[in-house]
């Protein structure tokens, strides 16, 4: 059956992933389904298909959704109210960090080994927010063979971020000078950009999933600190300082606090 309510997960999925610094694997642990979401693609080469597709299929709807109409408001905000769209992310972000934290279990679970690994994923990410990518430029409208393996190439690395929570596709696309073009191929339906970058997001998630699969049944605790201290560091990355109006300050406050209290509804919820 049909898993239906995947469409609004990939929906605040997709709108996550428009974001530079804010991941679409973040927000899949914050509704609750990242384990699942990893299994499910996993699924999809083995005789399970069916039961993988019915909970992918609605859930790339929702992604894809978000993404095409969602690009321009996305876009609005950024230029218009970044510090508030950033507040808002905190929020959510930061309000799964006790679920996490209950999930694996940490206070009986965590050694020495966990907290290492915890604290190098949190600077791993954080390390970050030293880069400065210029999110302007234009687009790519002409295209050849080598902007096709460049797009594809892209697509991969970007679905390869998006898969881990705190890694930002977006803001990996940004460091690579491609996110103008991802943004514009998205918002404008840019077929020739499209299908390169749509095949390089399909062998990026594939190849992550896998590779994240063998983590949790493999060393399943382990793989959970990793997880916590990748969105601890992607708070620092997110979080864009104060502004000079006080006024704006207290709208991103307001901001964070919605953010807040929608993670702890949907992780009422989905947990």
């Amino acid at each position: 059956m049909v898993e239906w309510r995947n469409l609004y997960r990939g929906l605040l999925m997709g709108a996550s992933d428009i974001v530079p610094g804010v991941s679409g694997g973040t927000i899949a642990v914050v509704l609750g389904i990242y384990e699942r979401f990893i299994e499910a693609i996993n699924g999809v080469f083995t005789k399970d298909w069916k039961k993988s597709l019915t909970f992918l299929i609605p859930l790339a709807i929702g992604i894809l959704f978000a993404m095409w109409s969602l690009a321009g408001v996305i876009n609005w905000a950024l230029e218009h109210y970044p510090n508030q769209l950033a507040f808002l992310f905190l929020g959510l972000i930061a309000g799964v960090i006790p679920f996490l934290a209950k999930k694996s279990k940490y206070q009986e679970t965590f050694g020495g080994t966990h907290f290492i690994l915890l604290i190098l994923a949190a600077l791993f990410v954080g390390a970050m927010v030293f880069f400065d990518p210029d999110p302007t430029g234009d687009p790519i409208t002409t295209f050849s063979t080598t902007t096709y393996i460049m797009l594809f190439l892209s697509g991969w690395l970007a679905s390869s971020a998006m898969i881990l929570p705190g890694v930002s596709g977006s803001f990996l696309l940004l460091l690579v000078g491609m996110y103008p073009t991802f943004s514009n191929a998205i918002h404008n339906l840019v077929i020739e950009a499209l299908v390169p970058l749509g095949l390089g997001i399909a062998f990026g998630l594939i190849i992550m999933s896998k590779v994240l699969r063998y983590l949790f049944h493999r060393f399943y605790y382990q793989t959970y600190a990793l997880i916590i201290g990748l969105v601890i560091g992607s708070l620092v990355v997110i979080f864009p300082g104060f502004e000079a109006e006080i006024m704006l300050n207290v709208l991103s406050i307001v901001f964070l606090i919605v953010g807040l209290l929608v993670a702890y509804g949907l992780g009422k919820i989905e947990h």
